[in-house]
C-alpha cells in the first residue's frame, strides 16, 4: 500500500502571527511523523504552484486578483478572521497545486491514497471571497480539476471538519457530479449547514449536510459515517473521494465542543478508505482544513495515515474526552436527515 504525502516548508512561510492558524500547525505534525519514523513509509510527493487558470476553475478573477494585491503590498487582513502576509498568495497558489498535485498521483496510480498536509485551508473560502482563514478552495479547485482532466462525472468530497465548508457547498449546491457531505457542530461558525441545504436544480439532493449538536463525539460520528455516508455513496458511485479533513472537533482543541478522539477520526478514516477501495479503485486523497490543537492535530493525521497505509494505530496519548456533557436530541437529527435523502 503506497500513501503519498504532500508536503513543502513553504507551507510555513504563509505567516499568520500569533493566529491560532500558523505554521506550528504543520511544524509539529512534521515533527511527530519523523520521530515516529512514520515519515519514511510515506511516499513524498512535492507540490507545485497552481496556475491562475486552474484557480480560475473556482474564484473570480477580483479574488485572486485582491490576494495577490494584498501579499504584494505586505499583507492585511481579508476578514475578521483571515490574514495574508507577504508570502501568502504564493503559498496559497502552492496549498492549491499541492492538492492538485496528490489527485494526479492517486488518479495515475502513482500512490494507492495521498495526504496533503497544505496551509492555509480551504473550505470555507467562495468564488468571490477569503474567509474562515481560507484564501482559496483547495479541495473545490480539485474537484473541478479532476472532473476536467481526469474526464471523470462524478465526485464525493466528504468534510468532517467542526464547521461546515460552507465555501465548497456553495460551489457545487446545483452540481449533481460532485457529493458534497457534511458533519459540523451546528449552529457554529459560519452558519450555514442546515439539513434543509441538500441542493438545487439538477444537484438536488447531492448536498448533504448533517448538522449535529455540541458534545457529540467518536459514536455519533461513526453512526453519521456508517450509516449516512456509506449508503448515499454507494448509490452515487464516486470515481474519486476527496476529503476536507479537519481536526477541530477534537475534544482538546478549544474552537469547537465537540469530543472526538485521535481513535474517532482513525475509526472515520476508515470508514471512509473502505468506501475508497470499494467504489473508485481506492482514489482517496484527504487535505488538511481545521485542527488547532497542536497534539491532537499531529496525533490525529499520524492516525489518519497509519489507517492509510494499513498499520497497527498507535496509542492515543490524549485519551477520552474529559466532559461527560452529552449531545442533545440527536437521533432527531439522523432520522430527518436519513429521511430527507431517502435512506428509509
Amino acid at each position: 500500500m503506497t500513501v503519498g504525502l504532500v508536503y513543502d516548508p513553504i507551507y510555513l512561510k504563509h505567516d499568520t502571527g500569533n493566529h491560532v492558524e500558523n505554521s506550528q500547525r504543520l511544524v509539529a505534525t512534521i515533527d511527530l511523523l519523523q520521530e515516529s519514523q512514520l515519515l519514511d513509509k510515506l511516499t513524498k510527493l512535492p507540490p507545485r504552484a497552481a496556475s491562475l487558470e486552474e484557480i480560475s476553475l473556482v474564484h473570480s478573477d477580483h479574488h485572486i486578483a485582491r490576494v495577490q494585491s494584498y501579499s504584494s503590498r505586505g499583507g492585511g487582513w481579508l476578514d475578521g478572521d483571515t490574514v495574508a502576509s507577504p508570502d501568502s498568495y504564493k503559498v496559497a497558489l502552492y496549498a492549491v497545486g499541492g492538492v492538485l498535485r496528490g489527485v494526479d498521483a492517486v488518479m495515475t496510480g502513482e500512490v494507492n491514497h495521498a495526504f496533503a498536509l497544505v496551509r492555509p485551508p480551504g473550505h470555507h473560502a467562495t468564488p468571490d471571497q477569503a474567509m474562515g482563514f481560507c484564501l482559496f478552495n483547495n479541495v473545490a479547485i480539485a474537484a473541478r480539476y479532476a472532473l476536467q482532466n481526469h474526464n471523470l462525472e462524478r465526485v464525493l468530497i466528504a468534510d468532517f471538519d467542526v464547521h461546515h465548508g460552507n465555501g465548497t457547498e456553495g460551489i457545487f449546491y446545483k452540481d449533481p457530479r460532485v457529493l458534497y457531505f457534511s458533519t459540523h457542530q451546528y449552529p457554529h461558525y459560519p452558519g450555514t449547514g442546515d439539513m434543509s441545504d441538500d441542493g438545487a436544480d439538477e444537484g438536488k439532493g447531492t448536498t448533504i449536510n448533517v448538522p449535529l449538536p455540541a458534545y457529540c463525539g467518536d459514536s455519533e460520528y461513526i453512526r453519521a459515517y456508517r450509516d449516512i455516508l456509506v449508503p448515499v455513496a454507494q448509490r452515487f458511485k464516486p470515481q474519486l473521494i476527496l476529503v476536507s479533513a479537519g481536526y477541530d472537533n477534537h475534544w482538546a482543541d478549544s474552537l469547537s465542543m465537540m469530543q472526538l478522539t485521535v481513535d474517532g477520526f482513525a475509526n472515520i478514516v476508515s470508514i471512509i478508505k473502505d468506501l475508497a477501495d470499494e467504489l473508485c479503485q481506492g482514489r482517496l486523497l484527504i487535505s488538511l482544513e481545521g485542527g488547532y490543537d497542536l497534539t491532537a492535530l499531529s496525533h490525529s493525521i499520524k492516525a489518519t495515515l497509519e489507517v492509510l497505509l494499513g498499520l497497527p494505530r498507535s496509542a492515543d496519548p490524549l485519551g477520552e474526552p474529559r466532559d461527560s456533557m452529552k449531545p442533545y436530541n440527536v437521533d432527531y437529527v439522523f432520522e430527518q436527515v436519513a429521511a430527507r435523502h431517502g435512506l428509509g
